[in-house]
């Protein structure tokens, strides 16, 4: 596929993309590392896999139960309110770990304030998920998704080797958890600086029906819905991030300055994967990519599960990383150019939950297996998982293969059961 020579910068071309991005960096900079400084705190306070894994299942409880109310909430409310009430409570549960580390509170403090982090999660992603179409039009969908998965990729990369730093510093997790505070507070800065829009949707209706129209709305659109249960239960059974910790420290011997660049790999393979996306044309068949990227995904986690140097280990973490990436872009494009604005909210919501729950769902099935089998049988076992669903979705969703571009796609009328 030839370089196009179309506007590579054409989303920041349109007021506050550039603000928002660098909002988005900031963010994406507090969680990463949050999440690598509460696996070494805990890690190092427990020296279980165990407590790693109860991470992911402590964050991923809130984001399941209150995902629907917060789609709605991000569609019959300003956007940006809800974003702004969400990066405080991260802020603030950031700055209670930080008060943890620092009087060495008991592990399962820990997962008091992990819950409420969940919390703000659960809030954060579909209301700033669905704040991207209110600033650019939907022509320059893909090349804004390239371009903030690139600043989310660069934040992964230096979010993680910051916290790595940060911690190899003090000795102990205090001023990472500091950091992570101050980045989240810095994206509530950008947010009250973005133009104030009215709620996208004016209808009264707050019932259950209202909360699950998300879901009809998702399950009726197939090939959507084949997109995000293909990413679903790859990172469910290939993701290896929880056991990084475990990797850095019994595996390749590389104390948590190496545990900050193993974290970030993934993050450098698709942050080049995205700055080169950005100059490429439209997917011809972005169904079938799809389908070859995550497989792409799960043989690279396995070679990262076999792998004990660290060079191998690394470079198998990139190319996950620049399988990934694709398929974010891919995702991202196909939620926006399908979904009406009235109902972005309540479908990012419902993608988030699939995301949020294979992330963090992924980390706890990580953490559990690798207790019973190891972290390399847990590592191994989750790729050649992944290559299975590949091949399952693949036969079960065939309007996966036959997906045109994405630029040629229209939004769907929602039904009135769903507005």
């Amino acid at each position: 596929m030839s370089v196009s020579s179309s506007d590579g910068f054409a989303a920041f071309r349109h007021p506050g993309v550039a603000r928002f991005a660098l909002g988005r960096f900031l963010s994406a900079m507090g969680t990463t590392s949050t999440s690598v400084a509460v696996g070494w705190q805990l890690y190092e306070t427990t020296n279980s896999t165990w407590s790693l894994g109860l991470v992911g299942l402590v964050e991923v409880v809130p984001v399941l139960t209150l995902a629907l109310p917060a789609g709605a909430a991000a569609d019959r409310f300003p956007r940006r309110r809800v974003a702004i009430a969400a990066h405080l409570t991260l802020a603030t549960c950031a700055a209670a770990l930080m008060a943890l580390s620092h009087f060495s509170g008991p592990a399962w403090m820990y997962y008091v304030v992990l819950f409420f982090t969940g919390v703000g999660m659960a809030f954060r992603g579909p209301s700033v998920g669905a704040m991207l179409p209110q600033l650019v039009p939907a022509k320059d969908f893909a090349n804004a998704n390239a371009w903030f998965s690139s600043t989310y990729e660069l934040a992964s990369i230096s979010g993680p080797a910051m916290a790595g730093f940060l911690i190899a510093l003090a000795s102990s997790a205090q001023l990472a958890f500091a950091f992570a505070c101050a980045a989240h507070l810095g994206f509530v800065g950008v947010l009250f600086s973005l133009p104030a829009r009215p709620a996208a949707s004016t209808g009264k209706r707050q019932g259950l029906s209202d909360l699950l129209s998300g879901f009809r709305f998702v399950f009726r659109t197939r090939v959507f819905l084949a997109a995000i249960t293909l990413d679903m239960f790859a990172v469910l059974l290939g993701g290896a991030v929880a056991l990084l910790p475990v990797y850095a420290k019994d595996v390749l011997h590389v104390g948590p300055t190496g545990l900050g660049w193993l974290r970030a790999a993934p993050a450098l393979g698709a942050l080049l994967t995205a700055l080169v996306q950005t100059r490429l044309p439209p997917w011809k068949r972005p169904g079938r990519v799809l389908l070859v990227t995550v497989a792409g995904f799960g043989l690279s986690t396995i070679v990262f599960g076999l792998s004990t140097v660290m060079w191998l280990s690394f470079v198998a973490l990139f190319f996950t990383g620049v399988f990934d990436n694709v398929s974010v872009v891919i995702r991202s494009t196909l939620e926006q150019s399908l979904t009406p604005d009235s109902m972005r909210g309540r479908v990012s919501a419902i993608h988030y939950v699939f995301i949020g729950m294979s992330n963090e769902l992924g980390s706890f099935e990580s953490g559990a297996t690798a207790a019973l089998v190891g972290p390399v049988l847990s590592v191994v076992g989750g790729g050649l998982g992944t290559l299975l669903v590949v091949a399952l979705v693949g036969l079960s969703f065939p309007q996966l293969l036959s997906l045109p571009p994405l630029a040629q796609l229209k939004p769907i009328e929602p039904r009135e059961d769903e507005v």
